[in-house]
């Protein structure tokens, strides 16, 4: 469903609740689609170490060359 902002402000509490049912809500400013009203949903928190033993650096993974960090740094001899 595609609503302008005008009706969006009017007609918030409605729209709200259509959303958290499913309904994809597009809020159009001058005809063009500009927000998109979407239930809020509370994300897990992270913990840390959650990924150990999972993660992993290849044994051939070569360690960044001197010249592409001073490249990166801007230091002075490298390829700027």
């Amino acid at each position: 469903m595609q609503v302008n902002m005008h009706e969006a402000k009017s007609q918030l509490s409605r729209l709200g609740e259509l959303a958290w049912t499913g309904e994809e809500i597009v809020i159009a400013k001058a005809g063009k689609p500009y927000l998109l009203l979407q239930p809020y949903r509370e994300r897990s928190r992270r913990e840390l170490g959650s990924l150990e033993g999972q993660v992993w650096i290849a044994d051939d993974f070569d360690d960044t060359p001197l010249e592409v960090i001073e490249a990166f740094e801007g230091a002075s001899g490298g390829a700027a």
